[in-house]
Formats: C-alpha cells, structure tokens, sequence
C-alpha cells in the first residue's frame, strides 16, 4: 500500500460559495482555523478546541480528513469545521445559523436625558500671520502665541499635522487640547467628536457623540471579531497565554473591528477619523487588558489579579485606534476579578435608579456581573455563566439574527416557537434558548433534575443522545439543559450570596435592575420559573438595555462622570464567591430546577 504523505507547506483552495469567496487553506490544518485566518465566519463557540459542536460545515466537494467521520466521501453529512483537516482544494457549505445576518447588535438604552457638555478636550481655532524673511517663526511657536492661553507643549503627531494645515487654510487651523498640552490640528471649523465604546465579550457597541453639543450623532454595534478564538473569556486568555502571537491575535482583531466601525461612524455623518480627538472604552477585566497590550495569564487563574485596576489614558497611535494620532483613550476603571469597566459604566448608567433604595444591578452575559447597592455600601461580584445564555455552547445555538427563535410557548398543549422577522427557524438566540427551557420544564419533558423525559412523546434519541425538537430543523439536547443549569446556577448563587453578605433576603431588593443585550429580551416569567432570578413582584424588575453604553457616553461627555465612575469604582467592595465556604453547597443547589413554579 502506498502510504500518503502530506505536506504542511502546501496550500490549497477553500470556496465558500454562499459568500462568494475564497481562501487559502494550509494541508492539515482545519477548515475552522483557515476560514479564521481567511476572515471566513464560521460559530465556535469553543474557539475550536472541539467541545462545542456549533461550527458545522458540509463539504460539497473535495478532499478533507474528518476523524469523525470518512475522508472525501459523505459530501451530504454535517461536520464539525474544527475537526476536519484539509487535504485539497474544497468547496464549503456554511450551516445558515453562521452566515445569517445580525437582528439585533444591541447598542441602545431607554435614558433620553441629555449627555453632558463639559469634555476634558477643549477646542480652539486660531488665525496666524504668515511666516516671512523678517518673521521666521516657527509654526508651532507662531501657534502657541497665538492661542492666548498657557501651552505646556505641542506634541509631535500635531505638530506633524500643522505645516500643511496653516498651508492649505489660509494659516488657520483647529487646535485640539487636553489641559495645557496640544495634541492634534485640524482644518478649522472641523467636527469635534468624541467616540464611546462598550467593549462587550460578545458584542461591541460604539457611539460617535458631537462633543461641543453632548449630541449622539450615530451609533453601531458589531460582533467581537475575538469570537472567533471562543465564546467565553476562558477560551480566549488561554490562547493569549498558550499561541504563539496569542495576545496580539486578539488585539489585534478588536482594533481592527472598531477601527472600521470608527470607518463607517464617521463616513455615516461626513466626518474625518481624525476628528474624532477622545475616547472611552469600557469593558470587563480581561478585554481591557486584551485591548491595552497588559499580561492576561494571572487572569487565568486564582486569585484573578489584574495588573492595573484604576482607569488609564492611553495615546490612540499606541493602541492603534485609527482616530486623531494624539488623542487620548480612557479605559475605565476596573473593580476586581472579573468585574470590570463594563460594569462601573453600567452603575453610572443607573444610577438615578438605584439611588437612595437597596437594588441589584445585573449584566447577564458571558461574563456576568452584578452589584448589590444598599445603605451607601456597593458588593460585587461576578460569575462565568458561560455563552449558553446568548446561543453558545448550544448545539443549535446562534446569534440573534434573522430565523433566530426568540421565543417558546405552549400552545394547545404543543410546543409553539417565534422566530426574529418570522422567518424559518434554523437556530436559538439567547432568549429563546431561556424560554425552551422554562417551556420544557412547565410541560414535563423536562424533569426538576434537567433530564429530559425519555417517555415523553416530543423527546427523540440519536446516537444515544437524547433532545426535544422545537422546530423541524432546531433541536434542545440533554448537553444544553446541562449547560444552562450551569449558567442560571451561577448567576443565582452570586445573587444569593452577595445578599447574605450584606445580611439581607431577596425580599428586601426594592429594584432589581437587568441591564446588557441579552438582559433587554430575556423574559423575566422564565427566569424565575428556572430559578435563575429570585421571585420578586415583576413591577421590581426593570430592563434598562444597554447602561453600561449609557454611562460610556456620558463619561465621554462629562469630566463630572467621568471623576464618579472612578469613585464608585473606589468604593465598590469586591467579592470573590469561591473564598464564600457555602458557594458549593449553594450552586450544588441551584443547578436544580424549582420542584413548584416560582
């Protein structure tokens, strides 16, 4: 037998015909880590290591490897992409639940009142006299005397920037300054804009604000291009830890998104991406630390230590933001562990509703994260749910784009879904994946233990697994009710324990306040009926949307903000709930479904 042997420098062609695109795949790596590579979208929720089963592909011609399957044959059979090697030139077939479009980048929030006009960044125009033989003064000097105002320094991308400026605008120009230090020229009478970011695990949010008159001007809400190295932050700081280039694969793939939604921001209102002169960006632990270049491998790991928790200003040109060369990014201050800027924006957000009453502020999300607030004493904490609650680690789970169900029910006594834009379910977003577990536990396919009734008439069986089929192409495995437990378990025990440090019930939270994307759509009814909130009176409960997008902005807008979001990062008090010696017992409890309804 002739044995075959494989070269790894070769490179073969991967056709994706529903995107009309192609890209170069290298023999024997697989189709998941080319398309990556290639810039290809494919859903991996694990990052590709092969324990989620959501990147699926049908390979419609060609020569692949599959140890789970045969080589070059079954062109009709779903594969896993993270699995299956290449060996040849290949078409690919994409499952629909990664090629369907984004319904809902959630970017919004239900605060109509004005932002602040008081920026860190002031705008000044001035009109020189032009140099001559007997007056050859230097343009930055000739600049500074004509500002009227004390001037530390001019520095050097502006001062790069001014020669042509004065030149090509009859010697005037737009000075940009931070305290007493000029950081950037621009024509003059140009936009003065400042951009707010919401540095989301799965999603990004982005704001363009007029910062003369505190106005949004647009907005704009991406997936996190990091996706494609895993749903969960775990995922992603062990390849930043163990990958050759790792830190920088991430960074560099969330620079490279926000650079184009700064792109697009700016070209939607006619304006140049340098005149966007500030910055804050928000997020958890770890995207902060990803996006800032700073070690991530002591967050892998107990204790969970950060290198910097206080907010930092960092220059746009260092970060790589495409975006006024000097200006300046505010990464907000982080509390601890996991509980970042993400969150202290989400409080300042809220704060008119919290204030003066004992409340919950939760952030459901991969990383999910929640403050107590009572008596002037704020306890937080977080606790790694998991991506099951926003379609991750679910067989059929997807974003929440067009044919996405939103929705489950029993209707007549049969299972009814609801899919976004009514179109043909071919998938669960997050707040469906909540519902058809509610649903399926109401209906008794589903016992108070999370196993799904073998005798029940709407449970089936496949290669030994069990599932419930909630539409002809979407099914619930026994593996998603597992991975759900362990989501809605963790955000109920954080719950219950931040209470009991504080010596209170859940009786005594005056306002329970769900903030983030997911927290918009989720369906307060199904969340208690799994345990996963308290049962509260339903009026206690607000759905706010995107706060922490809300305080970003008004940080941006406002030095006042910006000074209380460092201060209530001060005074919150970290929890760490595993040093709590009941947090086994207590999470042990709540992966069990309520034996009544709540």
């Amino acid at each position: 037998m002739t044995r075959v042997v494989f070269d790894p420098h070769r490179t073969h062609r991967l056709h994706f015909p529903d995107l009309g695109c192609e890209v170069a795949g290298s023999e024997g790596e697989t189709l998941f880590q080319a398309a990556r590579r290639g810039g290809v979208r494919i859903v991996g929720a694990c990052g590709g290591r092969g324990t989620c089963g959501s990147c699926m592909v049908r390979v419609a011609q060609g020569h692949v490897e599959d140890p789970e399957g045969e080589g070059s044959g079954g062109h009709h059979r779903w594969r896993r992409a993270c699995r299956t090697k290449v060996r040849g030139d290949c078409v690919v077939e994409i499952a629909p639940r990664s090629l369907a479009p984004v319904a809902r980048a959630e970017v919004g929030h239900d605060d109509t009142r004005p932002l602040g006009r008081d920026p860190r960044v002031a705008t000044v125009d001035v009109t020189v006299t032009p140099p001559s033989l007997h007056d050859p003064v230097a343009d930055v000097e000739r600049v500074r005397m004509a500002l009227g105002r004390p001037v530390s320094a001019v520095e050097l991308p502006a001062a790069r920037r001014l020669p042509g400026i004065l030149r090509g605008h009859a010697w005037s120009a737009r000075a940009r300054i931070m305290g007493d230090l000029v950081f950037g020229f621009s024509p003059p009478g140009g936009a003065t804009l400042g951009l707010a970011v919401d540095l989301g695990t799965t999603n990004a949010a982005a704001f363009l604000i007029d910062l003369e008159s505190g106005r949004r001007l647009a907005a704009l809400g991406i997936e996190n291009p990091q996706a494609s190295w895993g749903a969960d932050l775990i995922s992603r700081i062990n390849h930043a830890i163990q990958a050759a280039n790792g830190a920088e694969d991430l960074r560099g793939a969330i620079v490279a998104g926000l650079n184009t939604v700064v792109r697009d921001l700016c070209h939607a209102v006619g304006a140049d991406v340098h005149d966007v002169v500030d910055a804050v960006v928000c997020g958890n632990t770890a995207m902060h630390h990803l996006l800032a270049g700073l070690p991530v491998h002591q967050l892998g790991r107990a204790p969970f230590v950060a290198a910097v928790r206080g907010g930092m200003d960092v220059r746009a040109s260092d970060v790589g933001l495409d975006i006024c060369p000097g200006a300046r990014i505010h990464l907000v201050a982080n509390i601890g562990g996991f509980v970042g800027g993400d969150h202290v924006t989400a409080l300042l957000g809220t704060e008119h509703r919290w204030s003066g009453v004992t409340a919950l502020v939760m952030d459901i999300g991969t990383n999910t994260e929640i403050s107590l607030l009572s008596e002037d004493r704020i306890l937080s904490t977080s606790c790694p749910s998991g991506p099951a609650l926003e379609g991750g680690h679910i067989s059929c789970g997807m974003r929440a784009a067009d044919g996405a169900i939103e929705r489950v029910a029993v209707v007549d006594g049969r299972v009814a879904v609801k899919t976004i834009a009514n179109k043909k379910a071919i998938g669960l977003c997050g707040s469906g994946v909540l519902d058809a577990v509610a649903v399926l536990h109401g209906a008794g396919i589903v016992d108070h233990g999370g196993r799904l009734i073998a005798s029940h008439p709407d449970v089936g069986e496949a290669a030994g697994a069990r599932f419930a089929r909630l539409a002809p192409e979407v099914h619930f495995t026994q593996h998603d009710i597992r991975a759900v437990q362990l989501a809605k378990a963790a955000i109920r025990t954080a719950t219950d324990l931040l209470l009991r440090q504080a010596g209170l019930s859940a009786a005594a939270v005056d306002r329970f306040i769900i903030a983030g994307a997911f927290g918009s759509y989720v369906d307060i009814g199904s969340g208690v009926a799994i345990g996963m909130f308290p049962d509260l009176p339903r009026e206690r409960f607000e759905q706010v949307g995107n706060a922490a997008g809300l305080g970003v902005c008004r940080m941006l807008t406002d030095r006042a903000d910006m000074a209380r979001a460092e201060e209530l990062a001060r005074r919150a008090i970290y929890v760490e709930l595993n040093t709590i010696p009941e947090f086994q017992k207590e999470f042990l409890k709540n992966i069990r479904f309520p034996a009544t309804p709540q």
